[in-house]
C-alpha cells in the first residue's frame, strides 16, 4: 500500500478474445477458474460467493483491444489517463462506468495495453 492508500496490486483483468466460449473453457481447465457467463459475449471470473476478479469477453469490430489487459487501481481514472498521455501514452479506451467501477485503457510507450480502475 502506498502512502495515499493506493494498492500496487492489479484490481482487475480482462481477456478479450475472438472466441469467448472457447477461451472460457480453456481458462477454466488450465487454472480451474470458476467462470460465470453473463451471456455469450462476456463472463466474470470468480467464486460464486465472492467478488469477481476479472472477465473474459468477446472481441469484435468495436472492441478497443484484443488480448489481456490488467487494470490497476487509481483514485481518479481521468487524471491517471491524462498523466499517462502527458508521458507519451495514447488512449485506447475512453473512460466508462461499469458495474466494477470506472475504467479506461491506455497503450504505454512499448505498446502494452494497461487499464486503470476506480470505484467512484
Amino acid at each position: 500500500m502506498t502512502a495515499n492508500g493506493q494498492h500496487y496490486a492489479p484490481a482487475w483483468f480482462d481477456i478479450s478474445t475472438p472466441d469467448a466460449p472457447r477461451a472460457r473453457r480453456f481458462y477454466q481447465e488450465v487454472f480451474e477458474w470458476p467462470v460465470n457467463a453473463l451471456d455469450e459475449t462476456y463472463a466474470l471470473v470468480g467464486a460464486p460467493d465472492g467478488p469477481a476478479t476479472g472477465g473474459i469477453g468477446q472481441w469484435g469490430p468495436d472492441s478497443p483491444y484484443t488480448g489481456i489487459v490488467v487494470y490497476f487501481p487509481v483514485e481518479d481514472v481521468d487524471r491517471a489517463l491524462e498523466r499517462a498521455q502527458r508521458l507519451g501514452a495514447r488512449r485506447t479506451m475512453e473512460p466508462r462506468t461499469t458495474p466494477m467501477g470506472r475504467i479506461a485503457v491506455f497503450t504505454d510507450l512499448d505498446g502494452n495495453n494497461i487499464g486503470v480502475r476506480s470505484h467512484a
